[in-house]
């Protein structure tokens, strides 16, 4: 039984996928979305032969649907779904390293200073109009804050887990209160946006969002699966260094990864929290807490959890609910039933 729920939420995102393909407010029948994807497929592939066999092998493809049908489904849908699974593993493998290196299952990424200084950035560029769009002045500043933070920590020449939890506390009080002053001095409408953003949405997600952020979260993802036995050693704390393993440095390469596809994440659809504590303890509810399936089980259920919880967030409403008050709601009393199981009794 463990094994089957092992591969089914391994493979879960496939089924999101479809699920949330086939939902949403402008209604289109199942059957058509189906077709336009195979047509569509047909076309990228007939556009591959063309370039490699320079054009010799051509079949013309066409998709004979109204406008506003491919519009909804490729344009706005599908880069929407996508955007959303894959921030949704970055937050959650990124709770799960973190929680491994700090053995503190309550710490996430946005600890690093990650999500206040990438709102003090999108507050900057709305606020001020300055031109250089949300997204580029969200992604500087939230690696600027990864970067005060460390730089804050290094006590001696090393960082422990101890000071780069206070220098995050620090680098997070700040970045909000230059963001809540700069809310203080806007004018009514660029409040209003700042706000919005801060609550986290994929309604602005696009073609050019996943061509930024997916090289990144995808990279990333792939170095930590490929590194997850090693999260196991850093558990154990200062014994693995009696296995002859470089902790601090191994330390400094985890965060530093994830620093990078968390700021991709949060710069492109704001702030959504709970993600990273919720999906790591349900798998470690569910498998223990082996990083060799904690790690790819993170990925492929928090890409699954939050492009469910996006198709629900834009679905139950006439209007689109923030993503990140949904999963606030959803994160509560998941967290309270945890409290109420284990008395407060958790472990890494």
């Amino acid at each position: 039984m463990r094994r089957f729920l092992f591969l089914f939420l391994l493979v879960s995102p496939i089924f999101a996928f479809f699920i949330s393909l086939f939902i949403g407010a402008y209604h289109m029948p199942m059957a058509d979305i189906i077709n336009m994807a195979f047509l569509k497929s047909l076309q990228l592939i007939s556009g591959v032969l063309a370039k490699i066999t320079l054009g010799k092998l051509y079949f013309d493809v066409q998709i004979p649907y109204p406008s506003v049908y491919q519009t909804v489904l490729f344009k706005i849908r599908l880069p929407r779904v996508l955007l959303a699974m894959i921030v949704g593993s970055a937050l959650a493998v990124s709770g799960a390293v973190l929680q491994a290196i700090f053995r503190n299952p309550l710490v996430n990424s946005y600890i690093l200073g990650i999500s206040s200084g990438a709102a003090f950035g999108a507050a900057l560029a709305i606020g001020l109009s300055l031109g250089l769009g949300v997204t580029p002045l969200a992604f500087a500043f939230a690696l600027l804050a990864v970067f005060l933070t460390t730089s804050l920590a290094k006590i001696g020449g090393r960082i422990t887990p101890v000071s780069l939890i206070l220098a995050g506390v620090i680098v997070n009080a700040f970045f909000s209160a230059l963001t809540s002053l700069l809310k203080f001095l806007m004018e009514h409408e660029k409040l209003a946006s700042v706000v919005y953003w801060l609550m986290g949405s994929f309604a602005n997600a696009d073609w050019h969002s996943l061509k930024v952020a997916f090289p990144i979260i995808f990279a990333g993802c792939i170095i930590i699966s490929l590194m997850r036995w090693q999260l196991n050693v850093l558990s154990f704390g200062e014994e693995a260094k009696l296995v002859g393993v470089e902790t601090e440095k191994l330390k400094f390469a985890f965060i530093l990864i994830v620093s990078l596809i968390t700021a991709a994440s949060v710069a492109f659809c704001g702030i959504i929290g709970w993600v990273g504590l919720m999906i790591p303890h349900m798998v470690r509810m569910a498998f223990g807490p082996d990083h060799k399936k904690l790690i790819p089980l993170s990925i492929t259920l928090g890409a699954s959890f939050m492009v469910l919880a996006d198709t629900l967030a834009r679905s139950i409403a006439t209007y689109e609910i923030p993503i990140g008050i949904l999963t606030t709601l959803l994160g509560i009393p998941f967290f309270a039933y945890l409290l109420r199981k284990t008395g407060g009794g958790w472990h890494a």
